[in-house]
Protein backbone atom coordinates (compact mmCIF):
# COMPACT_ATOMS: atom_id res chain seq x y z
CA UNK A 1 0.00 0.00 0.00
CA UNK A 2 1.69 3.24 -0.81
CA UNK A 3 1.06 6.24 1.21
CA UNK A 4 1.63 9.89 1.43
CA UNK A 5 3.13 12.68 3.08
CA UNK A 6 2.37 16.19 1.87
CA UNK A 7 2.21 19.39 3.27
CA UNK A 8 1.15 22.58 1.74
CA UNK A 9 0.57 26.02 3.51
CA UNK A 10 0.56 29.49 2.86
CA UNK A 11 0.78 31.87 5.54
CA UNK A 12 2.23 34.27 7.93
CA UNK A 13 5.37 34.38 10.48
CA UNK A 14 4.19 35.27 14.17
CA UNK A 15 7.61 35.73 14.90
CA UNK A 16 11.19 36.15 13.42
CA UNK A 17 12.84 32.47 12.08
CA UNK A 18 15.20 31.19 14.72
CA UNK A 19 18.47 30.18 12.84
CA UNK A 20 20.47 27.40 14.79
CA UNK A 21 23.09 25.08 13.82
CA UNK A 22 24.24 21.65 13.97
CA UNK A 23 27.88 20.30 15.29
CA UNK A 24 28.51 19.27 12.10
CA UNK A 25 27.62 23.31 11.01
CA UNK A 26 24.25 22.60 9.01
CA UNK A 27 22.20 25.51 9.03
CA UNK A 28 18.32 24.66 10.80
CA UNK A 29 15.30 27.44 10.80
CA UNK A 30 12.65 27.09 13.33
CA UNK A 31 9.68 29.18 12.21
CA UNK A 32 6.10 29.54 13.36
CA UNK A 33 3.26 30.84 10.35
CA UNK A 34 -0.75 31.17 10.97
CA UNK A 35 -3.04 30.16 8.75
CA UNK A 36 -6.26 31.29 8.42
CA UNK A 37 -10.09 30.15 7.05
CA UNK A 38 -13.27 31.36 7.79
CA UNK A 39 -16.75 30.35 7.60
CA UNK A 40 -20.42 31.11 8.45
CA UNK A 41 -22.24 29.65 11.38
CA UNK A 42 -25.41 28.21 11.86
CA UNK A 43 -26.22 31.63 13.66
CA UNK A 44 -25.11 33.59 10.02
CA UNK A 45 -22.37 34.78 11.97
CA UNK A 46 -18.64 35.12 10.52
CA UNK A 47 -16.34 32.95 12.62
CA UNK A 48 -12.34 33.37 11.76
CA UNK A 49 -10.09 30.87 12.53
CA UNK A 50 -6.27 30.59 12.87
CA UNK A 51 -4.43 27.54 12.63
CA UNK A 52 -0.48 27.66 14.07
CA UNK A 53 2.26 25.36 13.06
CA UNK A 54 5.75 24.95 13.35
CA UNK A 55 8.25 24.45 10.62
CA UNK A 56 11.72 22.99 10.48
CA UNK A 57 13.72 24.02 7.86
CA UNK A 58 17.28 22.49 7.10
CA UNK A 59 20.60 22.99 4.80
CA UNK A 60 20.69 25.83 2.24
CA UNK A 61 17.33 27.44 2.19
CA UNK A 62 17.39 27.60 6.08
CA UNK A 63 19.85 30.78 6.23
CA UNK A 64 18.50 32.71 3.61
CA UNK A 65 14.98 32.03 5.53
CA UNK A 66 16.56 33.66 8.77
CA UNK A 67 18.16 36.39 6.56
CA UNK A 68 15.14 37.46 4.84
CA UNK A 69 12.11 36.85 6.39
CA UNK A 70 10.61 38.91 9.31
CA UNK A 71 7.38 38.64 11.67
CA UNK A 72 4.38 39.03 9.46
CA UNK A 73 6.21 37.82 6.08
CA UNK A 74 4.10 35.76 3.76
CA UNK A 75 5.34 32.64 2.71
CA UNK A 76 4.59 29.26 0.99
CA UNK A 77 5.83 26.01 2.70
CA UNK A 78 5.54 23.14 1.03
CA UNK A 79 7.08 19.51 2.99
CA UNK A 80 6.18 17.07 4.91
CA UNK A 81 4.77 16.33 8.77
CA UNK A 82 7.22 14.79 11.10
CA UNK A 83 6.51 14.02 14.96
CA UNK A 84 9.26 14.28 17.11
CA UNK A 85 9.40 12.86 20.80
CA UNK A 86 12.29 14.37 23.94
CA UNK A 87 11.81 14.16 27.52
CA UNK A 88 10.60 17.29 29.40
CA UNK A 89 12.28 18.40 32.39
CA UNK A 90 9.80 16.62 34.42
CA UNK A 91 10.75 13.24 32.91
CA UNK A 92 7.77 12.61 30.93
CA UNK A 93 7.66 12.03 27.53
CA UNK A 94 6.56 15.08 24.90
CA UNK A 95 6.12 15.08 21.09
CA UNK A 96 5.80 17.92 18.82
CA UNK A 97 4.35 17.43 15.18
CA UNK A 98 5.94 19.95 12.43
CA UNK A 99 6.32 20.49 9.12
CA UNK A 100 9.43 19.51 7.63
CA UNK A 101 9.76 22.04 4.87
CA UNK A 102 11.34 20.93 1.10
CA UNK A 103 10.58 24.11 -0.49
CA UNK A 104 10.14 27.47 0.91
CA UNK A 105 8.70 30.74 -1.20
CA UNK A 106 8.67 34.15 -0.61
CA UNK A 107 5.80 35.50 -1.11
CA UNK A 108 5.86 39.37 -0.16
CA UNK A 109 7.41 41.38 -2.79
CA UNK A 110 9.90 44.01 -1.84
CA UNK A 111 7.85 46.85 -2.10
CA UNK A 112 5.21 45.87 0.15
CA UNK A 113 8.84 44.03 2.67
CA UNK A 114 9.10 46.73 6.16
CA UNK A 115 11.91 47.25 8.23
CA UNK A 116 14.62 45.89 6.07
CA UNK A 117 12.59 42.88 4.51
CA UNK A 118 14.86 41.59 1.62
CA UNK A 119 17.54 44.31 0.98
CA UNK A 120 19.09 44.16 4.37
CA UNK A 121 19.89 40.86 5.79
CA UNK A 122 20.04 41.05 9.54
CA UNK A 123 22.87 39.69 11.46
CA UNK A 124 23.00 36.16 12.80
CA UNK A 125 23.97 35.49 16.55
CA UNK A 126 23.16 31.85 17.00
CA UNK A 127 26.42 29.98 17.09
CA UNK A 128 27.12 25.73 17.30
CA UNK A 129 26.08 24.27 20.00
CA UNK A 130 27.85 21.39 22.38
CA UNK A 131 24.75 19.36 22.21
CA UNK A 132 22.79 17.50 19.34
CA UNK A 133 20.24 14.83 19.44
CA UNK A 134 18.81 12.78 16.68
CA UNK A 135 16.06 13.96 14.54
CA UNK A 136 15.07 11.93 11.26
CA UNK A 137 18.52 11.16 10.38
CA UNK A 138 19.62 14.83 10.95
CA UNK A 139 21.58 16.52 14.16
CA UNK A 140 19.56 19.28 15.62
CA UNK A 141 19.82 20.87 18.86
CA UNK A 142 17.54 20.17 21.79
CA UNK A 143 14.75 22.59 22.30
CA UNK A 144 15.70 25.89 24.04
CA UNK A 145 13.03 27.06 25.04
CA UNK A 146 9.06 25.82 25.19
CA UNK A 147 6.80 28.17 23.42
CA UNK A 148 4.97 30.41 26.44
CA UNK A 149 1.35 30.77 25.72
CA UNK A 150 1.87 34.77 26.36
CA UNK A 151 4.15 35.20 23.35
CA UNK A 152 3.58 37.79 21.12
CA UNK A 153 3.05 35.64 17.87
CA UNK A 154 1.38 38.45 15.87
CA UNK A 155 -2.02 38.81 14.17
CA UNK A 156 -3.89 35.98 15.04
CA UNK A 157 -5.35 35.33 11.58
CA UNK A 158 -2.96 35.40 8.70
CA UNK A 159 -5.81 37.89 7.18
CA UNK A 160 -5.04 40.69 9.94
CA UNK A 161 -1.66 41.78 8.87
CA UNK A 162 -0.83 44.35 6.45
CA UNK A 163 -1.18 43.55 2.98
CA UNK A 164 -3.47 40.74 2.46
CA UNK A 165 -6.38 42.13 0.45
CA UNK A 166 -5.17 40.34 -2.30
CA UNK A 167 -4.49 36.86 -0.69
CA UNK A 168 -7.33 34.55 -2.12
CA UNK A 169 -7.92 32.96 1.58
Amino acid sequence: MASLNKVMLIGRLGRDPELRYTQAGQPIVNMRMATDESYTNQQGERVDKAEWHSVVVFGRQAEPCANYLRKGSLVYVEGSLQTRKWQGQDGNDRYSTEVKAQRVQFLDSRNTQQQGGYDAPRQQQAQPQQQSQQWGGQQQQPQQQQQQPAEDLGPAFPSEASGMDDVPF
